[in-house]
């Protein structure tokens, strides 16, 4: 791990990645009040999280013309719909998807790029012995379509997002670890089908060709679990020499997490109006 923002000796980590207990709103609560509590206390955090089917809407996605014919399909196709805090457009998760959460406090100076950049070496960190081929450039037909999609041989298997909150940073990234990725993509291509139904918009939202993205285990052409990926995470940092903290949060934490997990509830508590 050789981005500076990267140079920590001690990691917080919270481990929800048993998706049968992990409600997705309160997923970016954690992170937004792990972003209040770095701010306060200077520590570095890794929140690890995996759901049930649910697809997360950007707020872009929101203003498409027949939006609430896309939310019905994804409904009929059992996917939980939920819009998100952070930037950027739909993407599925399932119990395939791992998603991680670097949480960084700013006690210096850096810019977006920067923790963008960090995620980016995490994650190459991570799969050095897997891969040295991890591109990073927007794979344009994918869905939710970024700078910083991360891809092997032209096919995406992650993308990044980024919240700041006081004075903490979230780069919270999704890694398609198992399962068919197009089958993933191809859900989002109906999606968007149906909820534009052709019509013109001043926003471009994204034409999937789902044989761009694919899972980590299609593109490293071995079996992989959420699991196993999880545990190669906790294995490299122990060989690193951070030490890991695992702590609930305390009373502080607890009232900035409820007023956060009010605030996602209120978003969506009506995402079609």
């Amino acid at each position: 791990m050789n981005h500076h923002l990267l140079q920590f000796k001690h990691l917080r980590i919270m481990d929800r990645s048993d998706a049968a207990t992990t409600d997705i709103l309160t997923s970016f609560a954690i992170d937004d009040t792990l972003c209040l509590s770095a701010s306060d206390t200077q520590q570095n955090a890794l929140h690890m999280w995996v759901h049930k089917p649910a697809v997360v809407l950007g707020i872009p996605d929101k203003r498409m013309p027949y939006i609430e014919q896309g939310i019905e399909l994804l409904t009929q196709f059992e996917y939980d719909v939920i819009i998100r805090n952070s930037g950027g457009l739909a993407v599925l998760l399932d119990e395939g998807v791992l998603n991680l959460s670097l949480i960084f406090p700013e006690e210096k100076q850096f810019n977006i790029h920067d923790s963008y950049d960090a995620m980016v070496a995490f994650i190459r960190w991570l799969f050095e012995d897997e891969s040295n081929q991890i591109d990073v450039y927007e794979i344009t037909q994918s869905y939710c379509p970024g700078s910083y999609d991360l891809s092997i041989n032209g096919q995406k298997f992650a993308g990044i997002s980024q919240r700041r909150v006081k004075q903490g940073t979230a780069v919270q990234i999704y890694l398609c670890v198992e399962g068919d990725g197009q089958h993933r993509a191809e859900i989002i291509r109906q999606f968007y089908d149906q909820s534009l139904q052709g019509e013109a918009t001043s926003f471009d939202y994204p034409d999937i060709n789902p044989n761009v993205m694919a899972s980590l285990e299609q593109l490293l052409g071995k079996p992989l679990k959420t699991n196993d990926v999880k545990d190669q995470l906790i294995n490299k940092l122990n060989a690193q020499g951070i030490q890991i903290v695992e702590q609930s949060f305390n009373t502080q934490e607890k009232a900035w997490f409820d007023q956060r997990e009010t605030l996602m509830h209120k978003r969506n508590r009506d995402i079609t109006s």
